[in-house]
C-alpha cells in the first residue's frame, strides 16, 4: 500500500505531468509572465466551463472576497452576514475593510449557513449575505437568493471549496456553484479540487458594470496604462499559474468524480458505525447515488457521537493515517473576532461541530486498499474505546 496523503498532489501530478510541464515551458519561453495570454486563456475557458459571464483571476482566494467586496461598494459599518463554522478568511476580509462581520450557525447536517439564523440576523445595517459553500456543496442558494431581493441585499458566494458542483433549483434546473449569487469568490490553492502550484484565485460575475469595476481592482484602479480610475489592490494570477490551471482544468469533473468514488466507498465502509454520521448531501444521498453531481467533496467530513475525536486523531497519526479537523474553533471565539453582540444560544450547532467533526484524507488518487485501511483502524478505535 502507498503512504497515505492527505491530499497526494505528487500523484496527481504524475497523471498529468506531460500536460502541465509543456504549459509551464510555454511560458517561461515566451516570458509573459503576468497577464500573458495563458492568463486569458484560462479566464475564457473556466467562464465557458462554468456559464458564466465573466471570470477575473487574482491572486489569491483571500484577495478575491476582498475585491468583490470592494467591487460592490460596501461602506465602513455596512454588516456582512456569513457563517461562524468555515475558515477565518471569510470574516478576515470583511473585517479588513471595516466592514461589521455577522456571524451566524450553520445547519448540523450539511454545515453550510443555516437559513432562519440569516433572517434573524438581518437589520437595516445589513447589506450582504457571504454563504459558504463548505466542504464541497452548496448552501441553499435559492433561500439565499429570495431573501436578498426581499431586504435588497447582495450575495458574495465563497466558493473556495465547491468548484465544479451544481445546484438544483426547485423546478430541476441547475447551475454551477459560484454563479448564482451577485458575484462570487473562489480560490486555487494547491489542495483544492482545482489547484495550482502556488497562490490563485478568482472572481465570477454576470454583472458587466461589476465585472469591469473588479478588473480595474485588481491592477491598482488601472483600465489604462498610469490612469488610475478607482481604488485598487496588486492581485494578479500569473501566468505559470494561469498555465498549470489551464492544464488541470478539463480534468475537473474526473477529479471531482473520483472524490464522489472515495466518499461512496468511505460510506459503504462506514455505514453501519452507529457513533459515525456520514456526509449529508442536500438531496440527502449521502453521496451513494451514482447520478450525485452536488457535493464534490472537498473534504470528506465525518460527525462523532460518543468517541474521544483527539484520541482518534492521535490513534490514525500513530498508523501513519493523517486527518485533519476543519474547524476547532468557531470564529466567534476566535480573539480577533470575538463580540460581545454574540449570544452562545444563537451557535448550538457550530458549538457541537468544532467538538465533533473530524476529515479523513480525500484526493484525486485514493485507492481502495488505502481506503479500506483507513476505515479498519477507525471501526477497530471506536470498538476498543
Amino acid at each position: 500500500m502507498k503512504k497515505i496523503q492527505m491530499v497526494d498532489l505528487k500523484g496527481q501530478y504524475a497523471d498529468i505531468k506531460q500536460e502541465v510541464d509543456t504549459s509551464i515551458q510555454e511560458i517561461i519561453d515566451n516570458t509573459a509572465f503576468i497577464n500573458g495570454p495563458k492568463v486569458h486563456q484560462f479566464q475564457k475557458n473556466l467562464e465557458n466551463y462554468l456559464g458564466v459571464k465573466h471570470v477575473i483571476p487574482c491572486a489569491n482566494g483571500t484577495d478575491a472576497l476582498q475585491i468583490a467586496m470592494m467591487g460592490l461598494g460596501l461602506e465602513q459599518g455596512d454588516e456582512v452576514i456569513t457563517a461562524d463554522f468555515t475558515f477565518a478568511a471569510t470574516v478576515e476580509v470583511i473585517a479588513l475593510l471595516k466592514l461589521t462581520p455577522v456571524l451566524v450557525d450553520v445547519d448540523p447536517d450539511n454545515f453550510n449557513i443555516d437559513i432562519d439564523a440569516i433572517k434573524k440576523a438581518i437589520t437595516p445595517k445589513t447589506k450582504a449575505i457571504v454563504p459558504v459553500h463548505l466542504f464541497g456543496q452548496c448552501a441553499n442558494m435559492e433561500a439565499i437568493m429570495q431573501i436578498a431581493k426581499e431586504h435588497n441585499l447582495y450575495v458574495i458566494e465563497d466558493n473556495a471549496q465547491a468548484i465544479g458542483a451544481n445546484y438544483t433549483y426547485q423546478d430541476g434546473t441547475k447551475a454551477k456553484a459560484g454563479t448564482i449569487g451577485h458575484v462570487a469568490s473562489t480560490s486555487f490553492f494547491p489542495s483544492k479540487n482545482l489547484g495550482c502550484y502556488g497562490d490563485g484565485g478568482a472572481i465570477f460575475t454576470n454583472d458587466d458594470d461589476l465585472a469591469h469595476t473588479i478588473r480595474g481592482i485588481v491592477n491598482h484602479g488601472m483600465y489604462e496604462r498610469y490612469r488610475h480610475d478607482v481604488v485598487g489592490v496588486n492581485s494578479r494570477l500569473d501566468s505559470i499559474q494561469a498555465a498549470v490551471l489551464d492544464a488541470k482544468l478539463p480534468h475537473l469533473d474526473n477529479y471531482n468524480q473520483a472524490r464522489r468514488d472515495a466518499a461512496r466507498k468511505y460510506n459503504a465502509a462506514l455505514k453501519d458505525v452507529p457513533q459515525i454520521t456520514l456526509p449529508k448531501t442536500v438531496n440527502n444521498c449521502e453521496g451513494i447515488c451514482d447520478t450525485c453531481d452536488c457535493h464534490v467533496f472537498h473534504q470528506y467530513t465525518l460527525k462523532l457521537e460518543n468517541v474521544d475525536r483527539d484520541a482518534l486523531v492521535k490513534y490514525l497519526n500513530s498508523h501513519d493515517i493523517p486527518c485533519g479537523v476543519y474547524y476547532p474553533i468557531p470564529l466567534h471565539k476566535q480573539k480577533a473576532y470575538q463580540d460581545s453582540r454574540y449570544n452562545e444560544a444563537d451557535f448550538t450547532v457550530t458549538n457541537q461541530l468544532v467538538k465533533q467533526v473530524i476529515s479523513l484524507p480525500m484526493h484525486t488518487e485514493l485507492e481502495d486498499d488505502q481506503i479500506e485501511f483507513i476505515t479498519t483502524k477507525i471501526k477497530e478505535f471506536i470498538a476498543n474505546n
